[in-house]
């Protein structure tokens, strides 16, 4: 025990004399000591307990980058799934505006009778007034209905004029125009066509109708 003793003593004697020899150097000599000894002691903490943790810090880091890029992908998901839902309600609102123009099948009688009455009411001689079958299209039917009158020119267009401006949509196409033997007056072939909107349920019907046709 004694010897250990004496060596530590030796040892603070030591470290007594280096601090005196220290005291006796210039303030430029003993700050440079701070800064070296500060250094060392900065390089062992950053080795011992900065460097560790270096790798977990870049992982941590990589980590919250890929989170605000999936967050600012979703945030741009979510503005095009605002804009398109604003579309298909526009969509919507103006196919249902749409349907409100073509007439229901209680309404297609009063239908043909305005076409034929706006004819009538032009002053034109109607020579065929026949209704065709309907054609089936994707949601709604097509009534056509062929059409031949005798009259003048302004009774034609006024006849034009009428059925642009009955309810309900109605087109006229295939009108072929031809000037009567006697010049005083023309004669007028057409086809009318108004449309029906066709239910889900009706269009079921007339698909498995179409398929039995078709394996008969």
């Amino acid at each position: 025990m004694s010897d250990l003793k004496n060596k530590i003593e030796g040892f603070k004697q030591k470290i007594a004399v280096e601090i005196e020899k220290i005291g006796l150097f210039s303030k430029v000599q003993r700050f440079l000591i701070c800064i070296v000894t500060f250094s060392i002691i900065g390089g062992v903490y950053y080795y011992f307990f900065i460097m560790p943790r270096q790798d977990e810090y870049t992982k941590a880091q990589t980590t919250l980058n890929t989170q605000r890029e999936t967050l600012v992908t979703y945030k741009k998901r979510a503005e095009e799934i605002n804009i398109y839902e604003k579309k298909m309600s526009e969509t919507l609102e103006a196919f249902h505006e749409a349907m409100k123009a073509l007439p229901d099948k209680r309404e297609i009688p009063s239908l043909l009778t305005g076409v034929s009455r706006a004819g009538s009411n032009a002053g034109l001689s109607f020579h065929l007034f026949q209704p065709e079958n309907e054609i089936s299209k994707q949601f709604y039917n097509e009534i056509p209905v062929s059409i031949k009158v005798e009259g003048s020119y302004h009774q034609i267009a006024d006849f034009f004029f009428q059925v642009l401006h009955l309810n309900r949509i109605v087109t006229i196409d295939d009108v072929d125009v031809k000037i009567k033997q006697n010049g005083q007056s023309l004669e007028m072939s057409c086809r009318a066509v108004t449309y029906m909107f066709v239910e889900k349920q009706a269009l079921q019907g007339q698909d498995q109708k179409n398929s039995q046709k078709k394996k008969g």
